[in-house]
Formats: C-alpha cells, structure tokens, sequence
C-alpha cells in the first residue's frame, strides 16, 4: 500500500536564477576543443603515507598534444573483461573507430587512471580549493575527478530527500578520493555560484540540508512567486524547463574546466510534462482548490495529451544530450526511493494504471538521461549505495580519444560512433555519438571573440545593479557646478516596494532619511532631513507611483563622505550606508558635464511638466517600463562664456549605435531630452553625451533598463 507523504516547511535553501545565468561562449565538447587532453600519469594523491618519503612528481612527461578545430571529436572509453575490472594497458593500434559507420584515423590518444589509495589525512599536499584560479588549476588535473552533485528538489518528495542522505553521504566520505572536486547545485542555482570543493564537511552539511519540494508549490522566492498561482501541470513545465536548463549549464562549465570525463550525479525522481487529472489543480500553490477531479479516481488525461507530453519531453531530453555530449559529461540519475512500486501517493486518489503509465515515463526518462551520456541510471534497488560506487569505477580508469571527422558534418544532425577493441573477451563502453553543429553554430565557434566593450560602456552598465536583497531604499547622489568655486551636490532617494515574500502586517515603508556629509577632516559640510517631514505611510509603496525625495547642498571640491540613515515613520532606523564621493572641480576644466539626472515620465503631459520645474528631484531607479518616458537632464559647461552642444546617441548594451537622440538646449546650457520606450524591447541601453565647445569635447554614458 502507498503511504502518504508528508509535507513539512523545512530550512529554505537559498536560491538564485538561473535565467539569464549561462554566461560565456558555449563551448562544444565534441567538436572543438581548447584545454589540454588527459595524459597517463601517475596520480599525486597515491604516495606513501610518509610526507618525508615522498617522491618528487615527474619532470619527464611529455607535454600533451593541444587538438583544436570545429572538425575535432572527442570520445572517453571504458574497457573492462568479463568481470568488470577496468583495462587500462592497451594501446592506440587496439582501438578502431568509426563515424556514422566510416573508420577514423585516431589522432590523439591517452590514459586517464586515478588510484585512491591514501585518505584526506595523510594527504597534506593536497591544496584546499580557495579561488577560481586554485579550482582551474586543479581541475586540470589528471588525477582529479570531477562531479557536480545536482540535488534536484523540483522532483524529490519530501520524506525521499532524508532516505537518499545516507547513500550520499557514504559516497562522499567513503568512495571520493583525497583529490576528487565536488559541487554541490540546485536547479535554480546560478552556473556563476557554482564552486567546486574538497571540503567534504561542507559537502555532507549541503546534503543534510537538502529538501525535496516535488508537488510543493509553495513559492520560496520572487521567481516562483510569478508562476505560483498557474495550474500545476503549468508550474510542472516550468520546473522542469528550470532543471534542465541548470543541467545544460552545468554540463558547459564542466566542458570549459578539461577534456577528460566529467559526470553530474542527478538525484531526482524523473520528470513528467503532464499530471493526472487529479493533480492537475487550476491554483498550484492553492492544492485542491476548485478541483473537482480529486476525488474521482477513473479521470484520465486524453491519449493525445500523453502522446504530446511524451513527445515534448523527448524533445526536452535531446537538448540535454546535446549539450552533455559535447562537453564530455556523463549523467548519472540516482532515484532515491530506490525500488519505487507507485509513482503518485494513494491519497492523491490515482489509479493504478495511470500510476504505472507515469512511473515507466519517469524512469524511462531518467534512463534516457543516463544511457544517452554514457552514464548509469541507478533506479529500481534499494542498494543505491553500491550503485553508486560504479560512479567511482568509471571515471577511475578510460581512454580518451580524439579524431578529426573526415565528414566534417555541419548539419546539426546525430553521428553514431562505434569504438572496437581488437582484443578478444572485453567490453567497450562509449558514447553512443555526437550532435554536429549547424552552419550557423560553425561560423559562430569559429569566429574570433568579440572585443570588450568600452570602460565608459562597462562603467555605465555597472551603476544598473540593485541594491541587496531587502534594503528599503535606494539612492542617487549627482554633482553639478555651484557658486563661488564650490560644487553643487543632490542626494535623491526612493522607497523600494517590497516584494511579496517580504512583505509582513505591521510592516511600515521608509519615511525618511538623515543625511550626513563630512569632509576628509571630519568636518561637517552637510546634515538634515530628506524630506523635512516623515513622508505618510502608504507614499511609495505599491500602492502608489513612487515620488523620489531629494535635497541640494553645496560643498567644496574634493573628498567626502555621506552617512545614510533610512528610518520608519516612528523614527525606527531600518537601514544606514556610507558612501564615498569625489566631487569635481567644475572651475579647472574645458569642457564637461554634471552628473545626467534622469526622470520617469508616463505622457507628454509629465514631460511638459518637468520642463518647466528644473529643480525637480531626479529619480533613483534605473528601471522603466515601456509604457513610460525617459526624461533627461543635463548640464554641460565650457570655460568663459561659451555655450557647449549637447548631442546624444542612444547605444545597447555592446556600446552600439542605434541611432540619434534629439536634444533640447536651454538658454542655460541644459540640455533635456524625452525618449519614448514603447518601441524599444526589454534590456539595458545606454545614451552616449556629447559636448563640444571652441574645439574642446566631453563625452558621458548613462545606462538605463528596460523592463517586461
């Protein structure tokens, strides 16, 4: 009989996401290649336990061969006899190799063993991971075994999560080698947080903590907040395209890292792109609600439903192939409830056979996951303990192959590879093929790397990033030229609407914030209240527009330094900042710009407005919706009595023209423009300043945000 799960609220795991995380060149495993291939090599971690008596690492090995081009193709092998023991002393002549049925002249060739035969403690020469550069290097390493423990909560149930712990943790303390990286990640875990570790208290602590959320829709964050309130089956698809979008990615960082196999240990329960009826709730985060098929244990999804689900997901899984196979990585799917009869609860009032359809679909998946990438789908036992010490086995002792395709195929297709060995009695494993890139992939791996944008673009783009998470307020402080030698200074600042996670009863917006300026000498240029009076306790919030408050101070050129107080209406402190500023001298220059003030406008109308009031308080925010203007305001200056020309392009992100920008000047040297955002699609841009006066120029870049 099943049992129901249980469903608790645990520790929350911190997560980030991914979308729009995948940064960098894709870099294919299978048809290019960058790194050094593995060479045969004894490993540094197998040496006597004395540290006195051990010897020195050889200085005699030949530098490996560097194989690159769009045509090159790697394979790992593993050969073993007919007891499974692994066989590692043949050599190139034993090995034929063929390409869509066609022999290829082996090019490159090696031997990748790793023995284990000391323990972390007598292994002081063996570096702690501290830095990116400790973990390249490392990685580099023969010797070294690469994993990424992928903890997939999206498809773990509650209750699993804790039996799947003990086989972990007896993987990590006693089949990991003294040298072996691991990474710890999570389906909406960025690839740039990803780290690779030894520390194996660190390791067995995440383990601890893992906690599976399958069937869970209760949002966790502001992502998830977005889709919580879709059908299930939606939020289903959504899980399940975040998942494997994160193991797509893992598998790129892991190609990027070296040539020689790499596996990602998938702990997950299998994915299913359809639910039954009486699962498929229309609120996900609402179980039950407005269901009426909860209770109905025949109703069934129509067979054209199935046969498209399973046709989407077969499609879903090949990009996973895909992306695995090029980048020479090996998934192994681990189902931690080991000999699984029922796929669904008996409380969720599933029947039998539509269970049974969607167990087989899940597993299957999960095979499919692991026979495609040259894994093994540890599924059905209860021992996954000794399942997973297979893990170890293979990645301890393989060939690793290389070829040029004599086909030299740019057709996006499959390519089956076949690899023999002439020996008798002994059994070869490799991958079962590549994925060719398309034309359109071929000109781009080959093309030379963009050039880096431009300090003012990057310096620009640098100023779009958001405060931390849960600050209250944001700010905006700018400089223009002032009286009598001195600059004039503005501190803008705006409420942050929070989000619906942080929002609690009885939770009060900022009100007002003390400002304070001091010069180097702790002298005080500046103190006050932004604005005079409390601001009343809905202004700002979601409730309302968001009205910046702001105030204007002069102060002598130089060094400075500006204390923050962010405080409720009753006076409570909620958050405080310092913040260094350098403030120009406007009398020693030729020609040159305060700091751009930009404004959020919604029609002609407001733009209008803020033309004829020029000390209206910029805004803080950075981020416009379409359905809004940019207003921008600017002062340019130029020595004597010259008036400089402003004129402005607006750019994208790669510092890119897209053309110009009218600009407005006033009888004082302001200049103003008005951007409307409506034909412009969700991003960052930038407008590029211009000024030139008597020969002289200035140049500024501003950045600005197009939100969805």
């Amino acid at each position: 009989m099943r049992t129901p799960t249980l469903f608790t609220a645990g520790v929350a795991v911190a997560l980030v996401v991914l979308l729009g995380a995948l940064l960098g060149v894709e870099r294919p495993q299978a048809r290019s290649s960058q790194q050094k291939p593995a060479t045969e090599t004894q490993p540094q971690n197998a040496q006597p336990q004395n540290p006195q008596q051990q010897p020195p690492p050889p200085q005699d090995q030949p530098p490996p061969r560097i194989k690159t081009g769009i045509n090159f193709v790697r394979v790992d092998v593993i050969v073993t006899d007919r007891q499974g023991n692994a066989v590692l002393d043949l050599k190139q002549e034993d090995f034929r190799l063929k390409e869509d049925g066609k022999p290829q002249t082996i090019e490159s060739f090696s031997t990748v063993k790793v023995v284990d035969e000391v323990s972390l403690i007598d292994s002081p020469h063996i570096p702690e991971i501290r830095s990116l550069s400790d973990e390249m290097r490392e990685a580099a390493r023969p010797d070294v075994r690469l994993f990424v423990l992928f903890l997939d909560d999206y498809h773990v149930r509650r209750g699993n999560d804790m039996s799947v712990r003990a086989p972990l943790i007896d993987f990590v303390q006693n089949q990991l080698g003294p040298a072996d990286m691991v990474a710890i990640m999570y389906p909406l875990q960025s690839i740039n947080a990803l780290s690779f570790t030894r520390n194996r208290k660190a390791l067995i602590s995440a383990i601890e903590h893992f906690e599976g959320r399958r069937f869970n829709y209760l949002p966790r964050n502001e992502f998830e907040e977005k889709y919580a309130y879709y059908p299930a089956a939606v939020v289903e698809r959504i899980r399940n395209e975040v998942t494997m979008t994160a193991i797509k990615g893992a598998s790129i960082k892991l190609g990027g890292m070296r040539e020689g196999r790499k596996s990602i240990i998938l702990v997950s329960e299998g994915f299913t792109n359809i639910l039954p009826p009486q699962m498929n709730d229309p609120v996900a985060a609402l179980p039950g609600l407005g269901n009426s098929n909860r209770t109905n244990s025949m109703a069934t999804n129509s067979d054209r439903s199935e046969f498209m689900a399973k046709a989407d997901m077969i499609n879903d899984l090949s990009l996973i192939f895909r992306e695995a196979n090029r980048n020479n990585v090996s998934i192994y799917a681990v189902d931690p409830r080991g000999l699984a009869p029922f796929e669904y609860d008996i409380n969720q009032n599933v029947g039998l056979q539509t269970d049974k359809a969607h167990l087989d679909s899940a597993l299957d998946n999960l095979r499919a996951l692991a026979d495609n990438t040259d894994g093994r789908a540890i599924i059905n036992r209860n021992d996954l303990a000794k399942g997973m010490q297979q893990i170890i086995r293979d990645s301890s002792g393989y060939y690793l192959i290389g070829y040029n395709s004599t086909q030299a195929p740019t057709d996006g297709q499959f390519h089956k590879i076949d690899v023999e060995v002439t020996r008798k009695g002994l059994q070869v494993r490799a991958r079962k093929g590549y994925w060719a890139y398309t034309a359109e992939d071929a000109a781009r791996a080959s093309a030379p790397p963009k050039p880096e944008a431009p300090p003012a673009v990057s310096n620009a783009l640098a100023t779009l990033a958001e405060p931390p998470k849960g600050r209250p307020a944001r700010f905006w402080v700018g400089t223009a030229r002032g009286e009598n030698g001195k600059s004039r200074v503005t501190f803008s600042w705006e409420p942050i609407a929070p989000t619906a996670a942080e929002r609690r009863p009885g939770a009060e917006p900022p009100s007002q914030v003390t400002l304070t300026a001091v010069a180097p000498d702790g002298r005080p240029l500046f103190r006050g209240r932004v604005p005079d009076q409390p601001l009343p306790a809905a202004s700002g919030t979601a409730l309302g527009a968001v009205v910046p408050s702001s105030a204007t101070f002069e102060v002598p050129p130089g060094q400075m330094q500006m204390r923050i107080v962010v405080q409720n209406a009753d006076g409570r402190v909620m958050d405080s900042a310092l913040q260094e500023l350098t403030v120009p001298d406007y009398t020693k220059v030729q020609v040159s710009f305060a700091t751009p003030r930009m404004f959020k406008a919604r029609t002609p109308r407001d733009v209008k407005a803020l033309m004829a009031d020029p000390v209206a308080p910029p805004s803080a925010d950075r981020t416009f919706s379409r359905t809004e203007r940019l207003f921008l305001r600017v002062d340019a200056y130029a020595p004597g009595a010259s008036k400089p020309v402003v004129t402005a392009r607006l750019l994208n992100r790669d510092g890119t023209s897209m053309g110009d920008v009218p600009v407005r000047m006033s009888e004082t040297g302001t200049a103003e423009l008005d951007l409307a955002l409506a034909a412009y699609a969700a991003g960052d841009y930038l407008l590029e300043l211009n000024a030139t006066a008597d020969g002289s120029s200035a140049q500024e870049v501003v950045a600005f945000r197009i939100g969805r």
